[in-house]
């Protein structure tokens, strides 16, 4: 019997290894090919400024009413128009050599070291290859520093710089920005977290807030950053690096339970004035166990899109925007976010984090805009992280881990509870170890266990990398249908403790399971589950945004439906015992998948496989 355990465990620990290697190539190559931004090789940049080529962008001051984003006019001309000319925005809007990081004096210093934010080629506008004259037009936003245009011909891969045009600036470029809420550690306290330029030798950051009628409070704020020397490499360290100014988070407490609050970011200067940013409002979260409608939103690797369409190359996350617009369409009948693990796929481009908190702003500065850490966020060799791939660009969870607050106990282990109303979530970290005597799996049951179902009685259970079940191509390769070594340990929890649904990303497309123990479904039934609980539903939602992942040709039946395109779920829960699961599509909005789940309390406590202790017949 030990002998037979012993293969098992080493066949798994050799299926792990297999998986992990494949990771640091295929995965990691994958991530560097598709980003856009990756494919400009910057230090082989050529000077031609003396060609007769010009650009010239307008207007010149940006934000004049408090926008934070600006459309901008770029007028180029080239007598000798070519079909790779391209053009890039950078920021700061001077770009060469002085950017570069130290070389110790070993060896000679590119031109230029930085990357652009995004860019756009010529010929996007048809008047270019025809005449040599066009008018690109790019969305700007508001990120702490001017800007400047280059035209650059010979393509991605051998450009060279033909023109540069005049610099273009918000009016206030330090200005507050892009607020995102998250729940706090107890159920009465949200947190605002934002950008800004102002370090706190500079401006004492703070919040604003009321309910209706009542006196503003003000919350003081804490303020991080983090540097080039942060990052743990390329390119997050070199051509990606891009400062990311100052990180405040506020903490609104005592509130009281779903209510309307205004609130307001502002920094007091030294002189005594303030700088305001726009007023935005939230509603506060139910007190645990509240009876009240409640509507989750739950979706991965979503990523971000650009509005002007530039950064066009490969289309790389082309149904993130959708996704973003059917969010806030649906805002008013939505109560909290969560975004479970690859995020922005930055992958090492600082810059991209700015792009994507100002993407998501009418939504996570609306309801809280919970997150996950997944491989694009963490993932770097010799970093700690679980495995050994280079999908963060070299970022290795520094940015995720401080352009968002999540209610983590250590922000570097990204595993974290969170209670909403009826609600209770429990978010690991697959980026780090989750198995049996891991210190994260005694917090997964430490999690799951004290939830008091008869007060929170639907029990969810987030991960990025699918821990559970997915027929996605590559894992029906591998004959597993899961991460390696994925389900071996938390099953048994998930059963135990009797959690509702467990839901996953990283596999960028839509699937559902039947409710599972073991490979085996516990329950035929389709779209109504009641009585007794039997076994976890299994949820892959990681088709928010990123290019799409194949299925495998085998599909076992224990997977109810499949669907490969872009969405998202909605859970909403109407009281203590009914629950409706919506799977909807990104492109317009309409429930593609749904099912209903009615339970009571003395369903929760029914005892099931594997869920209930011994007893006893003692009296």
């Amino acid at each position: 019997m030990k002998l037979a355990m012993m293969g098992r465990d080493l066949l798994a620990i050799l299926c792990f290894i297999v998986h992990v290697a494949s990771s640091l190539t295929s995965s990691y190559e994958s991530g560097r090919r598709d980003q856009a931004l990756s494919q400009i090789d910057i230090y082989s940049i050529n000077f031609a400024l003396h060609h007769p080529a010009s650009i010239n962008a307008s207007p010149r001051v940006l934000g004049s009413q408090g926008e934070d984003t600006e459309w901008v006019n770029v007028d180029i001309s080239n007598p000798e128009p070519s079909s790779d000319d391209w053009v890039g925005v950078f920021s700061p809007a001077k770009f060469d050599s002085s950017s570069c990081a130290p070389t110790d004096g070993k060896e000679l210093a590119p031109f230029i070291c930085s990357a652009p934010i995004k860019y756009m080629y010529a010929k996007s506008n048809p008047d270019y290859m025809k005449s040599g004259n066009a008018v690109l037009k790019f969305m700007l936003i508001n990120q702490r520093a001017d800007f400047s245009f280059a035209l650059f011909t010979g393509g991605l891969s051998n450009p060279t710089l033909v023109a540069v045009s005049n610099h273009v600036s918000f009016i206030n470029p330090k200005a507050p920005v892009y607020p995102r809420l998250a729940l706090g550690k107890i159920w009465d306290e949200m947190t605002v977290t934002w950008t800004s330029g102002y370090n706190i030798d500079e401006a004492i950051p703070f919040v604003e807030w009321s309910r209706k009628g009542t006196q503003s409070r003000r919350s003081p704020a804490g303020t991080l950053t983090f540097t080039r020397n942060s990052m743990c490499g390329a390119p997050a360290r070199t051509v990606g690096w891009r400062d990311p100014g100052f990180i405040h988070t506020a903490f609104l407490k005592d509130l009281w339970p779903n209510l309307r609050y205004t609130y307001r970011m502002g920094h007091e200067l030294m002189n005594g004035s303030i700088i305001w940013s726009k007023n935005f409002t939230f509603k506060s979260s139910p007190y645990p166990g509240q009876d009240s409608l409640q509507q989750i939103i739950i979706f991965g690797d979503m990523g971000k899109g650009e509005r002007d369409g530039s950064n066009e190359y490969n289309d790389y996350q082309p149904g993130a925007l959708n996704t973003t617009d059917q969010l806030i369409k649906d805002l008013n009948n939505i109560d909290i976010v969560f975004h479970i693990g690859d995020i922005t796929y930055a992958n090492g481009y600082i810059s991209q984090w700015d792009q994507f908190t100002a993407q998501v702003e009418p939504i996570a500065s609306t309801v809280p805009y919970m997150i996950a850490s997944g491989n694009h966020e963490r993932d770097w060799p010799d970093s700690g992280s679980f495995y050994g791939g280079k999908d963060s660009g070299g970022e290795c969870g520094v940015p995720a881990e401080t352009m968002y607050y999540f209610p983590a106990e250590n922000k570097a282990k990204f595993w974290y509870s969170a209670d909403y109303g009826m609600f209770r979530f429990c978010v690991a970290d697959t980026e780090h170890d989750w198995r049996e005597g891991s210190e994260q799996y005694l917090f997964i049951e430490r999690c799951l266990a004290s939830v008091d179902r008869k007060t929170q009685p639907w029990l969810i259970f987030i991960a990025h990398r699918v821990l559970g079940y997915s027929t996605n191509d590559w894992y029906g390769q591998e004959g597993s249908f899961e991460e390696p070594m994925g389900r071996e340990s938390l099953q048994k929890l998930w059963q135990k403790y009797k959690v509702d649904i467990a839901f996953y990303g990283h596999v960028h497309n839509y699937e559902r399971t039947c409710p599972i123990y073991q490979n085996q479904c516990m329950d035929n039934e389709k779209t109504h589950y009641s009585g007794a609980f039997k076994g976890t539903i299994h949820v892959v939602v990681g088709g928010a945004g990123s290019h799409l992942s194949s299925f495998s040709s085998l599909k076992p039946n224990w997977s109810i439906l499949r669907d490969y395109d872009y969405g998202f779920v909605k859970l909403t829960a109407f009281d203590h015992s009914s629950l409706l699961f919506e799977y909807k599509k990104s492109s317009n909005g309409v429930v593609h998948d749904s099912f209903t789940v009615s339970r009571d309390y003395r369903d929760v406590l029914a005892c099931v496989r594997d869920s209930c202790e011994p007893t006893t017949l003692a009296s």
